[in-house]
């Protein structure tokens, strides 16, 4: 998604909750990861989210307001994943 949509507009950001540097490294090499990933080794980010589960995404809108969350595993690339994520990347006012 982040190859597709980057280019218009989506960030995404992986957070990986408290692994070394090494470990996270060696599993976005392997994984082939082109996004930004965040290494929250204190916990504090994924506090201030309120992550209680794996993968938590949390859609947050251009002006920085929380839109959506979904806890477990979603079909992004699917029609209606990729409906959402256009309708989130529309400029504001359309």
């Amino acid at each position: 998604m982040h190859k597709e949509f980057g280019p218009r507009g989506l960030a995404v950001l992986a957070v990986n909750i408290q692994e070394s540097r090494g470990v996270v490294a060696a599993w976005v090499k392997e994984k082939g990861i082109t996004s930004r990933v965040l290494l929250d080794i204190d916990g504090s980010v994924t506090a201030a989210y309120r992550v209680t589960a794996t993968p938590t995404v949390v859609l947050v809108a251009r002006d920085g307001k929380l839109v959506g969350r979904a806890i477990g595993t979603r079909g992004w690339t699917s029609d209606a994943g990729r409906a959402l994520l256009e309708a989130l990347l529309q400029p504001a006012g359309r």
